[in-house]
């Protein structure tokens, strides 16, 4: 039986993916006569019905993306430990059950003591606070044979911030402690139990977080192997909510959900209708990587919202001529590439995009012989046409300042909190030097990278979907586990990597031009990753997925044009990808289930760490 679960699924997910593709004629509707021609006519009906479905789509998303996304009770005042020691004293018969350690910034290491009358300590416990230890609750084994009266902490090496040191009886309740350090015992009651997601940080948030933290408090960032935009953004909801799990995570989770009426927008632009951009939209809020992603306080988030925005600007002046758009999309640029080096990669696909549509206007634009012109139906050959150049050349000037320009301004103003840290004035020849030094070191950072990492994977595990990287997980003794992992929905992954071979045949022998935008945009975001030797991870392929999406709604719109009843297979595509999601979602969200019927349904393949 439990063979049986574990390949029948994953099974009929490959068997509805055969037959969407080759059981219906979504292949063979390429071939048909007149979709190249066919324009999606503007909507001049209200927008009341579009607003509908994208607040009802985003709102459903909200609020499966917001439950369980952190703990809103952090300690909040912190104590430079560097060579201090902190004295606790607790009430007479007191039993502490449990002790807490909640850490700040930075690395050292402590000691914990017990005494009974404040004048002999024994040694109880040791702590050491690495970089991966920051911003967590630890639980301290301390057993001495005595209950402590007195309780000192002492730091030992290093310059670390320390939070709280809680104590706990046998039922949980905290015990009143007075503290010669108060910022060390004012904060209790935000003391859990025992560590997991929601009360402490987990994989790269001990980076992003703890530098949101410090650029707020002018202190030289820890992380500064990314551009620092991101972690910008990420500040302003620890500036909302405060230095907690939820806080530090709520600005990635908010453009999570913006995302939403981004794509519908960017999917009626491409498609027209309200059928495709709704199931498309319904796919990219289903899709794991999306959901999983934009929970975790790390910067991808933004860089993939800024690409999906700077895509959409795009393409509305390749559709309809709009300067405004064209540098809406270098301005988002800037702010995609001040987030993450990410978008340097989308911003060469805008480059291509550009140089072919200006290749296309003058290869339109070139003189017609006259046996040509006379084969179209002029008689005679027609006049000579204006010349292009005057048009390239102020487009040129524009997209400098808007792609150029402006990008290199914000990038530069985006290390003002570096500058404050170390003492520079904006513009000065020592920011400059901040500026220009870090480039280099991201530079080689990136380049040599050497480290193994037990869930890292390369390009082609990607794109099929092979290595899922496990961010978080946790066992308990009643046979149940909490995980978060990171990977596409099988059906966006594997679908759309179907859909691509459709856009790949559209767009060489079709020459379509929708089909190309979206190849494009999907080529420029993996291709640079076929020649990076580092270590890479699956959430690496995150800003792919958005194309992939894109992807999968112009296998839908073929349907629609060429096959009257295409809805029923459009629907149920999307149905399927929502059923996976329902189905994964404790894997997702970190939700606690029992481990065994956990691994049955959800290790499709074996190198799935769920």
């Amino acid at each position: 039986m439990k063979e049986l679960l574990e390949y029948s699924l994953p099974m009929a997910a490959a068997l509805l993916l055969i037959a969407f593709f080759t059981g219906l004629p979504a292949l063979k509707c390429c071939l048909l006569p007149g979709e190249e021609t066919l324009r999606p006519a503007r909507d001049r009906r209200a927008w009341l019905p579009d607003a509908l479905i994208v607040l009802l789509l985003s709102g459903a998303y909200a609020g499966a993306a917001f439950t369980n996304l952190g703990s809103l009770s952090a300690p909040q005042s912190f104590e430079l430990m560097t060579g201090r020691t902190a004295q606790f004293q607790l009430p007479e018969g007191s039993e502490p059950a449990r002790v807490l350690l909640y850490t700040g910034i930075a690395t050292g290491s402590y000691e914990l003591l017990y005494s009974q009358d404040g004048e002999n300590y024994v040694s109880a416990a040791s702590f050491e606070q690495d970089h991966a230890a920051v911003l967590k609750w630890h639980v301290l084994t301390a057993d001495v044979g005595f209950t402590p009266r007195y309780v000192r902490v002492t730091c030992l090496s290093g310059n670390p911030y320390l939070g709280e040191l809680a104590f706990l009886d046998a039922e949980g309740q905290v015990i009143p402690a007075v503290c010669d350090l108060p910022a060390l015992c004012d904060e209790p009651e935000t003391a859990p139990w025992d560590q997991d997601y929601l009360n402490s940080s987990y994989f790269d948030e001990i980076y992003h977080a703890r530098t949101a933290w410090e650029h707020l408090h002018g202190i030289w960032p820890y992380e500064i192997s990314h551009p620092p935009l991101g972690k910008l953004i990420l500040s302003l909801g620890i500036l909302l909510f405060g230095m907690d799990p939820f806080g530090w995570r709520f600005m990635g989770t908010l453009l999570g959900v913006l995302m939403l009426p981004v794509m519908y927008l960017f999917l009626k632009k491409l498609f027209g209708g309200r059928a495709v951009p709704t199931l498309g939209t319904l796919l990219f809020a289903t899709d794991f990587m999306h959901y999983t992603q934009t929970r975790i306080a790390t910067i991808d988030t933004y860089a993939v919202f800024f690409i999906l925005l700077m895509y959409l600007c795009m393409y509305v002046w390749l559709d309809r001529g709009s300067l405004p758009a064209l540098g809406l999309s270098g301005l988002f640029f800037g702010l995609g590439a001040a987030s993450k080096w990410t978008c340097i990669y989308a911003g060469a696909g805008l480059a291509v995009l550009w140089a072919l549509h200006w290749v296309l206007r003058f290869w339109q634009n070139r003189p017609v012989p006259a046996a040509e012109a006379e084969a179209e139906g002029h008689i005679p050959a027609p006049e000579p046409r204006p010349s292009l150049f005057p048009a390239f050349a102020k487009n040129c000037l524009f997209c400098v300042v808007f792609f150029v320009l402006l990008p290199a301004l914000i990038y530069t103003l985006s290390y003002i909190p570096c500058g404050r840290a170390k003492g520079a004035a904006l513009f000065s020849p020592e920011y400059f030097r901040i500026v220009w030094d870090n480039q280099r070191f991201m530079l080689n950072y990136h380049v040599g990278v050497s480290a193994e990492h037990p869930y890292s994977s390369r390009w082609y595990q990607w794109i099929l979907d092979i290595r899922p990287i496990l961010y978080y997980l946790k066992y308990f003794d009643d046979g149940s586990r909490s995980s978060i992992c990171a990977f596409l929905n099988p059906a966006v992954c594997w679908g759309g990597l179907l859909s691509l071979f459709v856009l790949i045949y559209t767009a060489l022998f079709r020459r379509d031009k929708k089909a190309a935008f979206i190849l494009l945009g999907y080529l420029a975001q993996l291709l640079p990753w076929l020649f990076i030797k580092r270590v890479t991870f699956e959430y690496h392929y995150f800003p792919s997925s958005v194309f992939l999406i894109l992807a999968i709604c112009y296998v839908f719109r073929l349907l629609r044009i060429n096959r009257p009843n295409w809805a029923p297979y459009a629907v149920s595509f999307t149905v399927v990808s929502l059923l996976l999601f329902i189905l994964f979602f404790p894997a997702l969200g970190g939700l606690r289930v029992d481990n065994a019927t956990a691994s049955a349904l959800l290790g499709w393949l074996p190198t799935w760490p769920i």
